[in-house]
């Protein structure tokens, strides 16, 4: 899939695809996924090591890792800590298909690399000073297959504990080679490698697909374990997008494999548990197409990382890389870390009056932001006010008024999707839009062009058009500009399908789904041009982001979290991503708890402003006063409620530990209790957690602290507990007993 990386040596057709490749990252940032040559070339060499040994294998060692590419030419990674060598790889005994195949016509073909011919060289670019190894294979069988393989593993020295991979399939035949599919960087973990009583399948992992709404995408690997993990283009519900990496960690020693492209990539990185208990992951990647002679198709840049922690720590290097690469992440507005109201609440009928009758309790409680959620517009797509709930310039005097009383003002809506006349949704049924009756030309196709469909079961308008790209700038100076909303909510935000409409003269499929982060790109821009303080917000509902839109937000949100749990773990999961100060809404409050009502509903009755406040994110909340009436009985600000909800809010305002920095030191799933810090102003923020029928009574460590003598106090309700000595290479413990959470304020004497 693009982009494709099809070459031929030479033919016309590398030069039309190299075109659209280049047009394709054109839009989105400079730089493509290749490491570019520096402008100035040091006469220093790499510190790491490489050993070619006949017959394999490579061993290339660094300050904290080594990578050995074996015989068969799996990949293996092991890190060296404190004198030990710790790796869950457990590569299969003389298997060829443990360094990953090509399917062509139906048939598995295995390839075996020639050491003898493997070059080492100094590689030097955007990712800093390192080694680069190139190494060619043949076919292992049947005899006659006119293909060669060729891989290249980058590793350097600012990275030592990754190494990226890149394989090249190259037709040496005489005629056509039809290539169905590649398989590459196989693994096989195993649990036993680093604790002998446990399983095989006994670690934790992080799985970056969207796939599914409300599947937890940090999660105990289990015996049954299996997840396909698309990535890429939108798949069945509308869902898709999603980041490409997969992550398993036990206490001591954790991996990680995925892709380290700018653009999504459609493919997929598949995990499951097989019949012997170990662990497989890798990535397949569906290719369809067709080499000529001398043509040849590389895969996307993976990666293997190798690290002591959890899930943190692949998915900060990952973000690292992309940085490198070209991905600019914008520092967050201001405003951005101010506490939020939404009118969702209300549901889908919320009227300007209901809206505006909160002021006087979001003023008491010290909320600057109001966001005027779903259904307040006519249809998808034209984004007009809906005339029964917003009739003439209510929307605007809405807004006007907000302003009066020092509240900003957030407009949720959902890009790119558009109402066809096919399907409803819970609000209403679907008409033909007007941006559809005028531009049928802009919607995309599948294969059977019929109109494609993206979330909600919507029609989708093609992200790659610049008349698609010029109609949502439009929208954008028509909401911040006009109607004076200072942000927007973009929900529902995955992915887009694969564009099959020929009036739209791709070459690729995939250039849509490429293409979705340059309307992403401009809505940021756009608002930000006529509102630097603005907050742009995109929520992929339940599911992890996607890499396509990811640079282009203010603020990322926990996304519908089923739970406290699904809070803190996502919170932990942007701070990675965006930065240790990352501004991350953790969603209504009320979401922290919920109640299955079957059929897909939930009841959403929380309080758990801790999780929230703890790790550092940004508190919102939807309820709704004065009392509307039964139906809203579970997100009624009752005054038992407004007592709770002006304590948590005064608390965050106070210590607003969202602009602090979010310190990595503690293991997910193993350290007991639940752990996470923050430093901020000089001052250590520790937050403990623990299931709500499971209080805990026992010591706390508090890490990260410089050797000296500390006071401790519980945050929350303002009791002493004394103080600590902290030593060298010694984290002091207190001894505590709470029940769901305990937030703890540490400061040097």
């Amino acid at each position: 899939m693009i982009p494709m990386r099809l070459r031929a040596e030479p033919s016309r057709l590398f030069f039309s695809i190299l075109a659209v490749v280049l047009a394709a990252i054109a839009w989105m940032m400079p730089g493509c996924s290749r490491p570019a040559a520096s402008p100035k070339q040091s006469s220093r060499p790499s510190d790491i090591k490489v050993e070619v040994q006949d017959g394999g294998p490579v061993v290339v060692t660094t300050s904290t890792a080594e990578f050995q590419i074996l015989p068969s030419g799996y990949l293996q990674a092991t890190l060296l800590k404190d004198g030990k060598r710790l790796s869950l790889d457990e590569p299969e005994v003389s298997s060829a298909a443990a360094s990953g195949h090509i399917v062509h016509e139906g048939r598995d073909l295995e390839f075996i690399p020639d050491f003898g011919q493997a070059k080492v060289t100094e590689a030097e670019g955007r990712l800093g000073r390192g080694k680069r190894i190139e190494i060619p294979g043949r076919p292992l069988a049947p005899s006659g297959v006119p293909m060669e393989r060729t891989v290249v593993v980058e590793v350097y020295d600012d990275f030592p504990n990754t190494a990226l991979a890149n394989v090249t399939y190259k037709n040496v035949g005489t005629s056509n080679f039809e290539l169905d599919e590649i398989v590459t960087q196989q693994h096989r973990f195993n649990a036993k490698n680093v604790n002998e009583k446990v399983q095989p399948y006994d670690m934790w992992s992080f799985q970056g697909s969207s796939y599914d709404w409300g599947k937890d995408d940090v999660q105990k690997v289990t015996r049954t374990s299996a997840q396909p993990n698309l990535m890429g283009e939108a798949v069945k519900g509308g869902y898709g997008g999603g980041i490409p990496v997969v992550a398993f960690w036990t206490s001591s020693v954790g991996e990680a494999l995925g892709h380290v492209e700018t653009l999504p990539w459609t493919l997929s990185i598949p995990v499951k548990v097989e019949s012997d208990g170990r662990v497989r992951a890798g990535l397949t990647i569906p290719v369809h197409a067709v080499l000529k002679p001398g043509e040849a198709y590389s895969t996307p840049r993976t990666f293997l990382a190798v690290y002591s922690g959890d899930f943190y720590e692949p998915l900060r290097m990952w973000s690292s890389v992309l940085q490198k690469e070209g991905w600019d992440i914008p520092k967050p507005s201001n405003e951005a870390y101010n506490v939020s109201w939404c009118g969702w609440g209300y549901e889908f009928n919320v009227t300007p009056a209901q809206m505006l009758g909160t002021i006087p309790k979001l003023k008491e409680m010290g909320i600057k932001w109001a966001t005027l959620d779903d259904r307040w517009f006519d249809t998808y797509g034209d984004w007009n006010p809906r005339a029964e709930t917003f009739p003439g310039d209510s929307i605007k005097k809405m807004v006007d008024e907000f302003h009066k009383q020092g509240i900003l003002a957030q407009l949720w809506w959902l890009p790119l999707g558009v109402e066809d006349g096919q399907g409803r949704w819970e609000s209403h049924k679907y008409i033909v839009s007007k941006v559809v009756q005028e531009h049928p030309e802009w919607l995309i196709l599948d294969k059977n062009g019929k109109h494609a469909r993206m979330t909600r079961d919507l029609a989708a308008l093609d992200p790659s058009l610049p008349e698609v790209q010029a109609y949502y700038k439009q929208l954008t100076e028509k909401f911040i500009r006009d109607w004076g909303f200072d942000g927007s909510k973009l929900d529902n935000i995955y992915s887009v399908p694969a564009c099959y409409n020929p009036a739209h003269h791709h070459k690729s499929p995939q250039e849509s789904v490429n293409a979705m982060g340059a309307v992403y790109k401009i809505i940021f821009e756009t608002t930000r041009a006529i509102k630097p303080e603005s907050v742009t917000q995109a929520c992929p509902c339940g599911t992890p982001p996607s890499l396509a839109w990811l640079p282009f937000i203010d603020q990322a949100v926990t996304a519908d979290p089923v739970g406290g749990v699904q809070v803190r773990r996502r919170i932990k999961m942007y701070k990675a991503l965006l930065g240790p100060q990352a501004a991350v809404y953790g969603d209504h409050v009320e979401l922290s708890e919920m109640t299955p009502l079957g059929h897909g509903n939930w009841s959403e009755h929380g309080s758990d402003f801790a999780s929230t406040l703890g790790l550092g994110g940004v508190p919102g909340t939807k309820f709704v006063w004065p009392d509307p009436g039964p139906k809203f009985k579970p997100v009624n600000l009752t005054s038992e409620k407004e007592e709770h909800w002006k304590k948590w809010i005064g608390l965050y305002n106070e210590k607003m530990l969202s602009k602090g920095e979010f310190r990595d030191l503690y293991v997910y799933g193993y350290d007991v209790p639940e752990a996470y810090a923050i430093e901020k102003d000089g001052k250590m923020y520790y937050a403990f957690f623990t299931p709500s029928d499971k209080p805990f009574s026992g010591e706390v460590e508090l890490r990260g602290l410089k050797p000296g003598s500390y006071h401790v106090v519980d945050y929350v309700d303002g009791t002493d507990l004394g103080t600590v000595q902290a030593a060298t290479g010694a984290a002091p413990k207190l001894k505590a007993e709470f029940k769901e959470h305990l937030l703890l304020e540490v400061n040097g004497q």
